[in-house]
């Protein structure tokens, strides 16, 4: 309920006052933070090699029944995934 309400007044932040939000992410950011608010900002900022994620490595392998490549949760991975498409 917290995350919904949050993600409600960034909406209102963003969109109607047309502000700027910057997201600054630190090694780790995982869980709810990169499920909601982390991720939503203008700019996403983070720091070399911060682990960010919205669950662990073997989480994710019994979930998807697959080899998550290594390096996928690190800030560097996203960065070049935000330029490539």
């Amino acid at each position: 309920m917290q995350m919904a309400k949050i993600l409600s007044d960034l909406y209102d932040y963003q969109s109607n006052k047309k502000l700027l939000y910057v997201s600054i992410l630190t090694s780790p950011t995982t869980g709810g933070v990169t499920t909601s608010f982390g991720v939503v900002g203008d700019i996403i900022i983070a720091e070399p090699n911060s682990y960010i994620a919205s669950a662990g490595k073997s989480v994710l392998e019994q979930t998807l029944n697959k080899t998550v490549p290594e390096g996928l949760q690190v800030a560097e991975y996203y960065s070049r995934r935000a330029y490539s498409t």
